[in-house]
């Protein structure tokens, strides 16, 4: 089955047996809104132009996510840097909306259940592991020094900007997954684009991070 960006990223952060997030949900949601805005940057829709993203190509990716998206960027009025869309587009709801499809899809199963029988929690354990199974093997092919396709580059350098990439890929070169990240496979417009985008989500999770860390300290 195809699946976006967003949805590889979120199959790679969840533990396949037991449907546990391996990072923290301050780290994942901006990272899932980076992967639209990435997607949406591979494929000709969005470009940077003085530091604020542009619509390029307006015309339905007929997917309802990735649409969305471009819908919203089409409707506002002004330009806006990709921290700003970062920050509007990550949400719980959003995560839950890719992982919900995952398992509609049969590639994942949503399992309910209760702590302590008070406290309700969701798990995502794997239904079909197939699809990440040629998720990983893509991206350990390519950090292994083949050479990368967009969409692959585009999820290690997303991983990365997550601390993603240390839990799915621990024995990963760092200075390998540096070099995917900084764009050397794309060209120069695009590689900008992603750059930005990147810092926008590195720069939402430290921020969140940070007041997160500062209010459970009060």
């Amino acid at each position: 089955m195809k699946v976006t960006i967003a949805e590889e990223l979120l199959l790679l952060a969840y533990s396949e047996d037991e449907g546990k997030q391996l990072i923290s949900t301050v780290q994942l949601d901006p990272a899932l809104a980076g992967a639209l805005l990435a997607e949406l940057t591979v494929e000709g829709r969005v470009e940077l132009s003085d530091d604020k993203l542009v619509l390029t190509g307006p015309a339905p990716t007929g997917d309802d996510e990735l649409d969305a998206v471009l819908s919203r960027l089409g409707d506002e009025r002004k330009q806006r840097k990709p921290a700003w869309w970062v920050q509007r587009l990550q949400s719980h709801k959003l995560r839950t909306r890719l992982l919900t499809r995952l398992a509609e899809a049969g590639v994942l199963t949503e399992q309910r259940s209760k702590v302590l029988g008070i406290f309700p929690v969701t798990r995502w354990p794997e239904a079909d592991p197939s699809v990440e199974a040629d998720v990983r093997e893509r991206v350990a092919s390519v950090l292994g020094g083949a050479e990368p396709d967009a969409r692959t580059a585009v999820l290690i350098a997303i991983m990365h900007a997550a601390k993603l990439d240390r839990k799915a890929f621990p024995g990963a070169s760092k200075e390998r997954v540096k070099e995917l990240a900084e764009g050397a496979w794309a060209g120069d417009a695009v590689a900008r684009t992603i750059a930005s985008i990147n810092a926008a989500t590195i720069a939402t999770i430290t921020a969140a991070t940070v007041a997160a860390t500062a209010g459970g300290g009060g």
